[in-house]
């Protein structure tokens, strides 16, 4: 049995639409905090809170699951992980040292990684699609 052709305008939603979303969440959750915080032996944190990026991973799973339960699985690792990655860098481009894009490129790493394996679960908790089994 063949399956139709899938509507070229879906893959690249399931593109963009993870991409935009990470892109936004990111700026919600982590885009206004800037400072460091510094503690009263002199040590420094941040600028981001725990909290902030818990929150911006679990409501990523939004985008994700909309993207990989409807078949899209590479267009949410992909576009979440391009949203990201992009917003890392425009984030963090200001830094005098340079090694902002070690950052960067550990955030593609990470979340390249924990995309395709949440995509994965998805894929594989939601079973056989809408079309019947082949024999």
């Amino acid at each position: 049995m063949s399956q139709e052709p899938r509507n070229p305008a879906s893959h690249v939603l399931s593109f963009l639409v993870p991409a935009g979303a990470a892109l936004a969440l990111w700026a919600a959750w982590l885009g206004w905090d800037q400072q460091r915080d510094v503690h009263p032996d002199g040590s420094t944190t941040g600028p981001y809170a725990a909290w902030q990026v818990v929150g911006l991973v679990l409501t990523l799973l939004a985008p994700v699951y909309w993207a990989a339960s409807r078949g899209h699985a590479k267009g949410a690792v992909l576009g979440t992980t391009l949203g990201l990655t992009a917003a890392a860098y425009w984030d963090w481009s200001d830094d005098a040292s340079g090694l902002f894009m070690v950052g960067v490129v550990l955030v593609m790493m990470g979340s390249l990684a924990g995309t395709a394996v949440a995509s994965a679960v998805i894929v594989s908790a939601k079973g056989p699609g809408p079309h019947p089994q082949q024999g």
